[in-house]
């Protein structure tokens, strides 16, 4: 056992296991292969016999190992029965060329399954080339036979010898540390094969010293019955110093090969006490030992892990452990006890010493070091979970400080540009009350983000608590949002006090700007209206109009003073918006919003009035003294106006009682007209110098007088009215003198009408009006009363004494009327005189008769006025002649 110990040490600590050393094994072969002629012999034996055990169960087999595979037929044979796959399609011609084709197919499967060749090549082995082929041999050995072998985290080479010693541990005098002298004697074969077929070999009668007779036993039972071909012969093991290590691991591979299946011993096997120890199945207090050892100190690492992932993957681990690696472990122990246990109690019963492992192999040490390692694995699971729950707060936690510190940060962004604006310097008054109102909710906004701000400090918090892996970049995260939210509330601070100060300024300024507005617009519209006014063109027509107006101008210039104050106090309204503008630097956006007038636009005007007042006094005093003129022009027109015209009408008022009044003869008459026409002629100088007068006023635009009621118009009107009457009255008196004359009316019988003209001539105007010629003629014995008769008769006479129906009868008319009347008779005789002529003394007449002898009018006028003759004589288209002079006439005495 002490032996045993001291050769796996040194095992552990010179092989490392795997692929590298199987590699390694590989290029030793150019090295020492074929040094030895007793080792070529030993392989060549060996390798031959380990192809034919798989050429065998494709029904074939090779006599000479350099021979049989040149045509590399049986080489890719060997391969398709130790792989089970199939390789490519071989080449079956003789030629050289055929035969290298197909060793290079074999050569490239090995390749293939990850083996590399060294220096071996087609060419060589189609040659024959011995060294060549045995070391072609051994790789596919070694690849297919050896490298799969896994014993407890060894493989290949070292995985073999790791079984051979595990299996061979209980039996004394067995010491395998190698593949060559170590199986010198054959009791390590022996060992093998009683380890899994106890019934097939008597080990106890075996000696060390007869290796000779170990071989032998050993090589014929494992021919026999575990069909494992002879190999090497006993002979040359025994005659070489040190056996060819290849071979023997060839060899032992089949061993391997044969049992690694088959474990299980057939139960019921007498056993001697003395033989117990060696019992197939006990495990190893060595092995179990190393187990325990190497296992504590991973169950006592609690270094927890930064992330969930790696925490989790330790709790996959240590369940793997509890459910896969450790119930074995319990098992081997468990054997290990009963086998002691068992062992102890046969020695006892047999008389024998009772048995006693070497130092830190007691059974004892097993149940102690178990202990250490259930005590080391009571608290790693909730070590582990506890870590989880732990890992699981502080990524909910950092992902919950993650969100609300990435809500914050999008909320905070471009706020404190935002804040730090200067937009109130250019709003309007109107402008700053929205900023306020939205700074107000901008303020509430914030004030509800403190919240989030005291979260994200206390999340940080408990990370630091936790021990959070990344606490760092979180304490620096929140600090920077910390930092930031301290800057926000200042500049939120500084923000709302400058934005009042702009508010209370820029009230000030709308306050003045009111009290302008309220005073500058009446001061404007004053001014205005004394610009208007003393801009105003005034027409006056007396002195005392003008008088008014400069009255009320000098009181105007009286109030310019108290004018004058008001104006200086607008504008100090105004200097003082400028001087706030100018002291609080405000950016005065835009102009006053009350008003459009501004200090410039006051000045101007003011200035204007003051430049129109002396223009308006100078105005004044000239239309005074156009006035005083035009009052001269005046009463020189009225003092002969007031004169003339009395004149005319006196003159108009004595013609009329002449014409009316009948003194003397209408030739004494005509005598004093003519005078009075002298008289008249003799005036005109004095119109005209009138007219000049009016000449003058007209120039001086006057348009009335109060010192006359006499215009030039009424003047000239009374002037030609007085002509006319004259020459008129002239006329008529003439007229009827010849009327007179003519039809030797006399003088009594024209006074006499005229007697009657004048009676009925009420209003002396010498016309008379219809009704009153009416009222005239009844009187002088006209039949014209009010029946229908009568109405023909008036209408026929005022058709002749008023012609051109003026509505009025002149004296003259009125004579010639009354002159005709009296001679009407004969000339009623003449008519019905030429009647009876025409009519050749008929009652009647034709109208042929009468379109034959008169003119075509006259003779269509008389028919038209006759009536059809109805007499006894009558006959068919008579007319009755009487009835014209009727109608003409009126009835006469015919």
């Amino acid at each position: 056992m002490d032996h045993h110990h001291h050769h796996q040490q040194q095992h552990h600590d010179h092989y490392d296991g795997g692929e590298n050393d199987y590699m390694q094994q590989e290029d030793d072969w150019d090295r020492d292969m074929l040094l030895d002629p007793a080792w070529e012999k030993q392989q060549r034996k060996t390798f031959t016999a380990w192809c034919n055990s798989h050429l065998r169960k494709a029904g074939t087999q090779i006599e000479n190992i350099e021979e049989d595979f040149r045509d590399g037929l049986k080489l890719m044979l060997l391969l398709e029965v130790i792989s089970g796959e199939r390789l490519a399609k071989p080449e079956r011609g003789k030629m050289r060329v055929h035969k290298i084709s197909n060793v290079n197919k074999a050569l490239d499967f090995i390749a293939s399954k990850g083996v590399k060749l060294v220096s071996i090549g087609a060419e060589e082995i189609v040659d024959g080339n011995a060294k060549m082929t045995l070391g072609m041999i051994w790789t596919i050995i070694l690849r297919f036979a050896i490298q799969d072998i896994s014993v407890e985290e060894t493989s290949a080479k070292e995985g073999l010898l790791l079984w051979c010693q595990r299996k061979t541990a209980p039996y004394k005098n067995v010491n395998i540390q190698n593949f060559h002298i170590s199986w010198k004697d054959g009791l390590g074969f022996c060992a093998l094969i009683h380890r899994h077929r106890p019934e097939l070999i008597d080990y106890g009668k075996l000696r060390k010293d007869d290796p000779m007779t170990n071989l032998n036993t050993a090589f014929d039972v494992a021919e026999k019955y575990l069909d494992i071909p002879k190999m090497l012969d006993a002979e040359d093991i025994v005659g070489t110093a040190r056996p060819d290590e290849k071979a023997i691991m060839t060899y032992v591979s089949s061993f391997y090969h044969a049992f690694s299946g088959a474990q299980k011993v057939s139960q019921g096997t007498p056993l001697n006490v003395m033989n117990f120890y060696t019992y197939p199945i006990c495990p190893s207090p060595h092995s179990l030992l190393e187990w325990i050892r190497r296992t504590i100190p991973w169950l006592e690492n609690r270094v927890p892990e930064n992330t969930m992932q790696a925490m989790q993957q330790k709790l996959e681990d240590f369940r793997d452990y509890r459910r896969l690696h450790k119930p074995p472990k319990v098992q081997e122990k468990c054997q290990l006890e009963i086998n002691f246990n068992t062992l102890q109690t046969k020695l006892r019963l047999s008389n024998r010493p009772a048995f006693m492992p070497s130092e830190g192999k007691m059974v004892s040490d097993i149940s102690s070091a178990w202990g250490s390692l259930e005590g080391a694995e009571k608290g790693y699971e909730e070590w582990l979970l506890n870590e989880i729950r732990r890992l699981e707060r502080l990524d909910h936690l950092a992902e919950k400080f993650r969100q609300k510190a990435a809500i914050h940060e999008a909320w905070t962004d471009g706020k404190e540009e935002m804040l730090q604006q200067k937009d109130y310097e250019t709003a309007s008054l109107s402008d700053i009350k929205a900023l306020l109102k939205k700074h107000e909710a901008f303020e509430s906004d914030l004030a509800a983000h403190q919240d989030r701000v005291e979260q994200i400090a206390a999340i940080a918090q408990e990370l630091n608590e936790l021990e959070y892996y990344d606490s760092p970049s979180v304490n620096a995260r929140c600090q920077q949002i910390c930092d930031q939210w301290d800057s926000l509330g200042v500049l939120t601070q500084k923000r709302s006090e400058a934005l009042q100060r702009t508010e209370k300024l820029l009230e000030t300024i709308d306050q003045l700007y009111l009290e302008f507005a309220k005073r500058a617009a009446p001061f404007n519209n004053w001014m205005e209206g004394a610009m208007e006014d003393l801009q105003d063109t005034f027409i006056v027509h007396t002195i005392e109009e003008i008088q008014g107006l400069s009255t009320a101008h000098e009181q105007f210039k009286a109030t310019l003073p108290e004018a004058d104050k008001e104006r200086q106090a607008i504008l100090g309204i105004h200097n003082e918006i400028a001087k706030i503008v100018q002291t609080y630097h405000v950016n005065m956006a835009g102009t006053n919003p009350y008003t459009t007038i501004n200090p410039q636009e006051i000045n101007a005007k003011w200035d204007k009035v003051r430049q129109l007042v002396p223009q308006r006094d100078q105005a004044l005093i000239e239309e005074h003294a156009r006035q005083q003129n035009n009052e001269r022009l005046r009463r020189q027109f009225a003092n002969q106006a007031n004169v003339i015209g009395p004149w005319i009408q006196t003159k108009m008022e004595e013609i009329g009682r002449i014409s009316i009044e009948m003194h003397g003869t209408l030739e004494d008459q005509l005598t004093h007209l003519r005078q009075y026409e002298k008289s008249i002629v003799n005036y005109k100088p004095k119109i005209d110098q009138l007219e000049g007068d009016h000449q003058l006023i007209q120039e001086a635009l006057i348009f009335d007088n109060k010192h006359t009621n006499y215009t030039m118009e009424h003047i000239r009107v009374g002037w030609e009215q007085l002509l006319t009457t004259i020459a008129r009255t002239i006329n008529e008196i003439e007229n009827q003198i010849l009327t007179r004359d003519a039809k030797g009316i006399s003088q009594d019988q024209m006074n006499e009408f005229r007697a009657s003209f004048n009676h009925f001539d009420r209003d002396h105007s010498g016309k008379l009006g219809a009704e009153e010629f009416k009222a005239c003629l009844i009187s002088l014995g006209f039949d014209i009363g009010n029946d229908a008769q009568g109405e023909a008769e008036f209408a026929r006479i005022m058709s002749i004494v008023d012609p051109n129906r003026l509505g009025v009868i002149t004296f003259q008319a009125f004579i010639d009327f009354m002159s005709r009347e009296t001679a009407d008779t004969d000339t009623a005789d003449q008519v019905m005189t030429s009647f009876k002529v025409l009519a050749g003394d008929k009652n009647y007449i034709l109208a042929d008769e009468l379109r034959r002898e008169l003119p075509p009018d006259q003779a269509e006028y008389c028919i038209a006025r006759m009536t059809p003759y109805t007499g006894p004589d009558a006959v068919p288209g008579a007319l009755d002649y009487m009835s014209f002079s009727t109608a003409l006439y009126g009835e006469s005495d015919l």
